[in-house]
């Protein structure tokens, strides 16, 4: 798989470490915390997550990836927003 990192360009995915979901919110009180940590949808299709370039320019990325196909549909500095 291949990941297009909007700083360094298209590299290997062994370059990164992945994180999860992008769109989750860490709560603000302890009440949501559980569901947080553990509670996770499993999507079919465009879904966009953290990656951090490890081996890189060591940034945090959004990608948006097809999780039925694996597609790489696009990718910006995660500190540029998800939504």
């Amino acid at each position: 798989m291949r990941i297009d990192c909007p700083y360094c360009g298209e590299r290997d995915a062994q370059e990164f470490v992945y994180r999860g979901d992008a769109s989750l919110m860490r709560p603000e009180s302890e009440d949501g915390m559980a569901d947080y940590v553990y509670l996770r949808d499993n999507l079919a299709g465009p879904m966009t997550e953290h990656w951090y370039h490890a081996q890189g320019c060591r940034t945090w990325i959004a990608v948006t990836r097809d999780t039925t196909t694996h597609a790489m549909l696009g990718a910006i500095f995660a500190r540029d927003g998800v939504r």
